[in-house]
């Protein structure tokens, strides 16, 4: 899962900022995604949620960068779902390329 920040132009001509959380499925490439107005563990708990009604198949783990929506309660979230959640290393985005 991964968390893109995006910029869009709102009614009135100024700039709106959201954030989009994403998933993709290594094998498949089946992808979820939800666009979110903040960057919380709420909101990422949220997508998890959203990830889960939406897959065609069973999860079996999430894998995510280190961002701080990623933290304590994300994960625990995860694994009271039955699910792993491990994290790449620091610095090695190329570990998350389907996302970046």
């Amino acid at each position: 899962m991964d968390v893109t920040f995006l910029t869009f132009i709102g009614k009135e001509g100024k700039k709106a900022r959201r954030l989009q959380c994403t998933a993709i499925d290594d094998a498949t490439r089946v992808r979820a995604l939800k666009i979110y107005e903040t960057h919380t563990q709420a909101n990422a708990i949220d997508c998890v949620n959203h990830v889960i009604g939406t897959f065609p198949f069973r999860i079996c783990q999430f894998r995510t960068d280190n961002g701080h929506e990623f933290q304590a309660k994300f994960h625990w979230h995860v694994e009271d779902l039955g699910l792993r959640h491990s994290s790449i290393k620091r610095g090695t985005t190329q570990l998350n390329g389907k996302e970046e």
